[in-house]
């Protein structure tokens, strides 16, 4: 099973210490957000979990401690950091203190494991298509050196926006071809990866790669290890990621970014934040008596020869 921890919240921001503290006691529940009553349990000792995912917009609240998880875990991280301040995403460090965070974190795990995240990208009075790829220029040359790979997306024009950011500009095909020409060309220039994420457009032209965000080859590369040839199903359309499991919880994010798809609103995040418990296994609340409680479905994707393998002896890494 591949465990993710920050598609719905930024739990490592915002909730290390619950996070760390699951690890150590060997379980977490998740409630399913179609039907809050059932709550989802799943066991994570190291032969139960494949790999664990991480996805932040900060990670120095962890840093210090994220040993305690990848000393015993296969472990690929995504970093998001984009040319935005805090106009758009208020709870988010500036882009300098992101830039040499995301250098430290790949000291600490390995530049093979660390992904840098410029998207959504999206565009308004301020933030043009001539300021993202100069920001993303400035940040390339820096980053080059500390990352596996960097992913991009546009963003996804869904209804929420039209109220949380109404200043948002449409982006035309014409935008698109110019970002992706530009975003490619820089990329090439400092000896990048980049990849798109969640849209099953081409843009092979400008040397950008099509690809999942965290299929098992990337996994697998990163971690040295081998997992079967399994297709993958993709989390939502456009989507070619291998399917994970998400112990987060919608509308808990403080970070406040005005695109945000997990959050109605900053006002219902901070709200839902006081019912956080560092101690329950919920990242949100407590189980309740009418809760009912399933056992999450944890089938591998290793090669049998990897799970048998020991991630102690270096088998597996």
């Amino acid at each position: 099973m591949i465990l993710n921890t920050g598609a719905r919240t930024d739990t490592v921001q915002y909730f290390s210490d619950w996070l760390f503290r699951r690890f150590k006691e060997g379980y977490v529940c998740a409630r399913n957000p179609l039907f809050p009553n059932k709550v989802i349990r799943y066991e994570l000792s190291p032969e139960k979990i494949d790999a664990v995912l991480f996805c932040s917009k900060n990670y120095a609240p962890a840093l210090s401690r994220l040993h305690e998880i990848t000393d015993k875990y296969r472990t690929y991280f995504h970093y998001t950091v984009t040319a935005y301040g805090k106009d758009v995403e208020p709870g988010v460090p500036s882009v300098d203190e992101s830039i040499k965070t995301l250098a430290e974190l790949s000291r600490t795990v390995g530049r093979q494991r660390v992904a840098w995240r410029y998207d959504p990208v999206l565009l308004t009075q301020k933030y043009t298509v001539e300021r993202h790829l100069e920001t993303f220029a400035y940040m390339a040359e820096k980053l080059a050196p500390h990352i596996d790979r960097c992913i991009f997306s546009f963003v996804e024009m869904y209804k929420k926006l039209e109220t949380n950011m109404p200043e948002l500009i449409p982006l035309t095909e014409r935008d698109r071809e110019t970002l992706a020409k530009g975003l490619g060309a820089v990329a090439q220039k400092y000896g990048i990866y980049l990849q798109t994420c969640g849209t099953d457009c081409d843009y092979s032209r400008y040397g950008i790669h099509v690809s999942g965000c965290a299929t098992l080859e990337i996994l697998g590369g990163a971690n040295g290890c081998e997992f079967k040839d399994i297709k993958h199903k993709g989390m939502r359309a456009g989507c070619h990621c291998i399917e994970s499991r998400d112990i987060g919880a919608y509308d808990t994010c403080l970070n406040g970014c005005k695109y945000c798809y997990a959050n109605k609103s900053p006002q219902k995040a901070r709200e839902n934040y006081r019912l956080h418990d560092p101690a329950s296994p919920l990242l949100l609340g407590h189980l309740e008596k009418d809760d009912v409680l399933i056992c999450g479905d944890q089938r591998s994707f290793l090669r049998s020869s990897a799970r048998q393998a020991s991630i102690f002896d270096g088998g597996a890494l």
